[in-house]
């Protein structure tokens, strides 16, 4: 029986929300292997000179451990 483990974090893109979600994906899968779900938090926004100028999306990111 596998055993999950998970990690929380925060994407950042100038264009959207998902964007955002698949930068922290990305960023993450290039040292973790094995992510098999993706779990939206939150989201939010930068917002300068009443301009949304960045969006945020905090993500959980699930991973089994590797058996030894």
């Amino acid at each position: 029986m596998p055993v999950i483990n998970t990690i929380e974090l925060e994407g950042v893109s100038p264009e959207s929300w998902g964007a955002a979600a698949r930068e922290a994906l990305r960023e993450a899968a290039k040292t973790i292997r094995g992510i098999n779900r993706l779990e939206v938090v939150s989201t939010g926004t930068t917002v300068q000179d009443n301009r949304i100028v960045e969006y945020r999306t905090q993500v959980r990111l699930y991973f089994a451990v590797e058996q030894r």
